[in-house]
């Protein structure tokens, strides 16, 4: 059975200064789920988890008018655990669910035409991952003042680039080779 990797992700975003469930969903959302999916709904129950099993602790404060806000803090147990998983070599490669790769698998029977432009659009949202990949890193590379945290995110940001390039590589000399296929 795979290893839930949702508890280090969560104890992660407390070293990094993100306490709450809300600030950790931002970031998810504005930073990890490009390379790591963590539901809204596994949030907090690994966060109460995570109490439960003295990994962190929780400040609860009272909020007039809005539900208490519960900030969420690592404790050198929790510390402990998340250096020992960094310490873990990585153990297998993930498998990629890929529309397109799915759809040229089985593309034997279809026209030309609506290959290449599955393709035209698949480069389209390539391109457009590529700038946003571009963007938050000149965004990082702007900061004033950059956490400690910001050399690590930004080699992310250059792995997502890379591939997201190498994919746009792959797309055009795809598109060659259909082109140049003999109709039948």
């Amino acid at each position: 059975m795979k290893e839930n990797h949702t508890p280090y992700a969560l104890l992660g975003l407390m070293t990094a200064g993100f306490h709450t469930g809300y600030e950790m969903k931002q970031m998810i959302d504005g930073s990890l789920n490009h390379f790591w999916k963590i539901s809204y709904g596994q949030i907090y129950p690994a966060l109460k988890k995570l109490v439960e099993e003295g990994s962190a602790d929780v400040k609860v404060t009272s909020q007039e008018g809005r539900p208490d806000k519960k900030e969420y803090v690592i404790t050198p147990s929790g510390e402990e655990q998340l250096r020992s998983w960094l310490l873990k070599p990585v153990e297998d490669l993930p498998v990629e669910k890929n529309e397109l790769l799915l759809k040229l698998f089985f593309s034997r029977n279809q026209e030309k035409s609506v290959i290449l432009h599955q393709l035209d659009s698949y480069e389209e949202i390539l391109q457009e991952k590529r700038h946003t990949y571009q963007s938050i890193k000149e965004m990082l590379l702007r900061e004033a003042c950059p956490s400690q945290d910001t050399p690590f995110w930004i080699i992310t940001l250059d792995y997502g680039l890379a591939t997201t390039e190498a994919a746009v590589v792959w797309c055009e000399k795809t598109k060659v080779r259909i082109k140049e296929m003999k109709e039948e």
